[in-house]
């Protein structure tokens, strides 16, 4: 019936997202996204009320990120984030057994990098708390990453532009992930990431990764700390605030709010590349679960949904190319 056609999609996915997990569509939830709307509004005013001290640092926007072998991509990685206004880069080593060394001691002489060995299996939130603790008073922003996600500004054309506007009265906000698959690739050999996968989700995915206001304090007792990156709560008079999105729309339980089709800013995130490369991924061991669930069926389950093209990060891939060349050649002499 179209009654239940209509619940089916409400379920899985709405104007703007969807769904990475299926909604529950009865009496306690809707009694739940009414609760959500009224806290919604709650931290709305006490955001505008009170606001921290701020005081200089030495970066704008930062990253924290923890990576496995991951020498193939860290170069585009960094160039890419750092072309798009990332000022520094946390890194921190999952037990690599690669020639990832080699690939950052150029980005550590010149100060974009800061490398730290974490040796510590399945523990990837431990790993952004130490961050959080050691490095939060040299950056304003310090996001939360992974090696397979590229950030893309549209509205703006670098991070911190974008991010400012939020810098006196929000704590966190959270940019929404656009999927991408395999843009028909069974392997690949060489290429630019950012280049070589085009095809994605027709929407957003309703979760993403978000970037902390350092000018506000962090919590690691609160219960908001397991999902810190997906969604970070930071802390002011006491009081665990939950994120903005994008669009200034406070991001609390399943509650995902969207003005617009087009995003002002995303997140690419390249969650398979080429089919072998998922394979690979899979088999090299994962730093947040134990037995990694990324199998056959959750690649197609996403593979499947990969019904659109984006070239929003073109805009960056001719001064990404030069980068890259430069850098070539300079290693060359």
């Amino acid at each position: 019936s179209l009654y239940e056609l209509v619940m089916k999609m409400i379920r899985k996915e709405n104007k703007y997202f969807i769904f990475d997990r299926e909604k529950n569509i009865c009496l306690k939830s809707f009694c739940k996204y009414i609760y959500f709307v009224f806290l919604s509004f709650f931290f709305k005013i006490f955001l505008y009320v009170f606001r921290p001290r701020f005081i200089p640092k030495k970066y704008n926007v930062s990253v924290c990120a923890i990576f496995k072998n991951e020498a193939p991509y860290l170069r585009e990685w960094i160039e890419f984030n750092h072309l798009i206004g990332i000022d520094h880069f946390f890194l921190y080593n999952n037990n690599s057994n690669d020639d990832f060394l080699l690939v950052l001691k150029p980005y550590i002489k010149k100060g974009l990098v800061t490398l730290v060995d974490w040796p510590f299996n399945q523990k990837q939130m431990e790993c952004y708390i130490d961050c959080i603790q050691k490095y939060s008073d040299e950056t304003k922003w310090l996001g939360f990453i992974d090696l397979d996600e590229f950030i893309v500004p549209k509205s703006t054309n670098s991070i911190y532009d974008f991010l400012k506007k939020f810098e006196k009265t929000r704590s966190a906000v959270k940019i929404y992930w656009r999927l991408f698959g395999t843009s028909g690739k069974l392997d690949r050999q060489s290429g630019l990431v950012v280049e070589d996968f085009i095809v994605c989700w027709d929407k957003y995915c309703d979760i993403g990764k978000c970037f902390y206001n350092t000018a506000y304090s962090f919590n690691s007792n609160s219960f908001h700390k397991n999902n810190l990156h997906h969604s970070f709560w930071a802390c002011l008079k006491e009081i665990d605030i939950p994120p903005v999105n994008c669009f200034d729309h406070i991001c609390i339980g399943d509650r995902n709010v969207a003005d617009l089709c087009d995003f002002p800013i995303q997140i690419n995130h390249y969650f398979t590349k080429s089919y072998i490369e998922y394979a690979q991924k899979k088999s090299k061991g994962d730093v947040y679960f134990l037995n990694n669930p990324h199998d056959e069926k959750y690649f197609f389950e996403h593979e499947m949904k990969c019904i659109s093209v984006d070239y929003s990060a073109f805009k960056y891939l001719i001064k990404l190319k030069k980068l890259m060349l430069d850098k070539d050649n300079n290693n060359q002499h």
